[in-house]
């Protein structure tokens, strides 16, 4: 959105794969000013390769010079989607980004790496896997909310895709045992329960 504000033209599309339940969120990404929106009509344990096919599969041929993902969660936390869907469409992909100012046909990206900040230059089309700080969080107001009932909700049926892996299932870590408090002065207790108990030292 601030990248088509700056620009003054330009169209944003939201791509969601998963069911009808999420169109809920979608409309929220129609309320903050996306131009149109399209479900790929999916179950809700989806691995990241069935995600990027069915992206790729609709983006081909679209002509979009721009295409964001997020940094891990819409693949839970695997951050693989992004790099899939730009091998699948064969852009240019980069991870981590912070910040993107676009010089005419090309993209000066910022990206975190170990100890600091790389800035790349890449030109258009091409894919960026986006994380905190990218762009400012937008609540909707009442006419987006009203705006967003009008716009374009398209909802397609996914093709079918060889996946090379599957949700087995999930868990939940295990529960953390109960705190035990040691008194100040007693530290023959403190190193005992350490020693014996929890064999840190």
């Amino acid at each position: 959105m601030e990248l088509k504000e700056q620009a003054g033209a330009g169209a944003v599309t939201v791509i969601n794969v998963g069911p009808a339940d999420n169109e809920q969120i979608i409309r929220k990404a129609l309320a903050v000013g996306a131009d149109d929106a399209v479900r790929i009509n999916a179950g809700e344990d989806v691995e990241p390769f069935f995600v990027a096919s069915q992206i790729a599969n609709y983006a081909k041929g679209k002509g979009y010079d721009i295409i964001f993902t997020g940094k891990e969660t819409i693949s839970y936390n695997s951050f693989a989607v992004g790099g899939m869907l730009a091998e699948l469409l064969d852009l240019p992909f980069v991870s981590q980004a912070t910040k993107i100012d676009m010089e005419g046909s090309k993209g000066v990206v910022h990206r975190e790496i170990e100890g600091g900040e790389e800035v790349l230059e890449v030109a258009l089309p091409f894919l960026i896997a986006a994380q905190k700080g990218m762009a400012e969080q937008r609540i909707p107001n009442m006419k987006g909310i009203m705006s967003a009932r009008t716009k374009s909700l398209e909802v397609v049926e996914a093709i079918a895709v060889d996946t090379y892996s599957k949700i087995a299932h999930y868990e939940m870590p295990p529960a953390k045992s109960a705190c035990k408090m040691i008194g100040a002065d007693d530290m023959d207790m403190l190193v005992d329960l350490l020693h014996n108990e929890a064999k840190v030292i």
